[in-house]
């Protein structure tokens, strides 16, 4: 009843003072206790910026939380017990839902906090979610998955970007209707601007002339499996997007150096934090050693340093993908 009665009493002094004209240009809000913030959860960094970009000037009034803020790999990362009981007792929890996230079954089994809203992203993707491929020249698996398992890099569509923001924003306006109109005008916007890129991404691909310049070989593990198949492309990788290994076989090497000879392309791709020793071996064994070695950012990887000394954003990243891209397509171009 106290906690009602402050509250109440705040909310008539911010009455007061937009009532007062002269006294701010702007409404008042009057700032929440951390109590009383909407708490938001997420396990990986596309999410976190979504739901940065969703609030937008309100923000400061959610309490958000990322928890590969350190720099872990999403399918190495084990949760904290702090963890554990941040997301318990969450407002919103937002998670992939695929393999590498079997432990959010046991973070959700008995939450603090009954009236928690789940969303996960796999279940979003419904019809449009990707079953891992093993594609021909792949490095095999020493332990090899029984069924199906949905590829978790969703994220790399902007398609799906956009529907999961749409997700998002739905949950957000049924925990603070108050500003739910705000948080869809966020949306709106934001959603122009995947839809942009998207597009960019498809002119700069259909401008593509030969069919083999729309093949992509990472000497890597291979996360873009949404991304290629939005576009139509082709790829060769020397690893499953969520793949363990981290060694490849001399026969894997080979395979993905005669595929770049084949194939005539300038460029082969790698992901963020690699060291580039697969890449330099697999043009080593190629006829042109002097390809470039492209690295792509597959935005699971982000840290909390990284987010401290830059704007670094969820679309200034797929910004970067498209530059890199089109750079590496418009050598080919030079060169045939």
């Amino acid at each position: 009843m106290m906690r009602r009665m402050i509250k109440a009493a705040a909310a008539v002094t911010a009455a007061a003072v937009m009532l007062s004209g002269c006294m701010a240009d702007a409404p008042v809000d009057i700032k929440k206790s951390d109590e009383e913030k909407i708490s938001v959860v997420c396990t990986a960094f596309p999410e976190y910026d979504w739901v940065k970009q969703i609030t937008g000037g309100r923000s400061y009034e959610f309490d958000i939380t990322y928890l590969l803020a350190n720099g872990a790999d999403l399918h190495n990362y084990q949760p904290s017990t702090k963890d554990m009981a941040e997301i318990s007792s969450c407002d919103l929890f937002i998670c992939t839902g695929g393999e590498s996230e079997k432990w959010v079954d046991d973070a959700l089994a008995a939450p603090v906090n009954s009236k928690m809203k789940v969303i996960r992203l796999l279940d979003v993707a419904g019809d449009r979610k990707e079953a891992e491929e093993e594609k021909e020249g792949m490095e095999p698996e020493e332990e090899e998955e029984e069924g199906v398992v949905y590829d978790e890099h969703v994220w790399l569509s902007l398609k799906n970007a956009d529907l999961f923001c749409a997700e998002i924003t739905d949950c957000l306006c049924e925990m603070d209707e108050a500003h739910s109109d705000e948080y869809r005008d966020n949306y709106e916007k934001y959603s122009v601007e995947l839809k942009k890129l998207d597009m960019d991404f498809q002119d700069m691909f259909d401008a593509v002339e030969d069919p083999a310049k729309k093949t992509m070989v990472f000497a890597d593990r291979f996360p873009f499996l949404y991304f290629v198949k939005d576009y139509g492309l082709d790829y060769y990788a020397a690893f499953k997007g969520c793949s363990a290994e981290s060694e490849a076989s001399f026969k894997t090497v080979a395979f993905l150096a005669e595929k770049l000879d084949e194939l005539g392309l300038k460029s082969v791709y790698v992901i963020e934090g690699s060291d580039g020793k697969l890449a330099k071996a697999v043009l080593e064994n190629s006829s042109d050693k002097d390809r470039d070695i492209v690295m792509l950012n597959s935005l699971q990887s982000v840290t909390k340093d990284e987010l401290k000394s830059s704007s670094m954003t969820y679309l200034s990243l797929m910004q970067s993908n498209y530059r890199k891209i089109k750079d590496a397509l418009e050598k080919e171009a030079v060169e045939e």
